[in-house]
């Protein structure tokens, strides 16, 4: 796409955030995709729980219950 700096300084209105940059909307669109990452794995984890047995503990994954909007 041939993006320069300048380009993705550029900026436009949000209806709830305000101004907004082209850089910041495409790391958004990244950062949503690897939200799903996260999701997948936590569904994948879950099936394998009792598989795994007492390295559970040592495992992440296997305690992670997700993120709510921050505070």
């Amino acid at each position: 796409m041939n993006l320069t700096a300048q380009d993705l300084g550029r900026r436009a209105m949000h209806p709830a955030l305000g101004s907004v940059t082209l850089s910041e909307l495409l790391a958004t669109w990244a950062a949503h995709d690897l939200t799903h990452l996260h999701q997948i794995s936590r569904i994948m984890a879950h099936q394998m729980r009792e598989a795994v047995g007492p390295w559970v503990r040592f495992l992440g994954v296997m305690q992670c219950a997700g993120h709510s909007e921050a505070a």
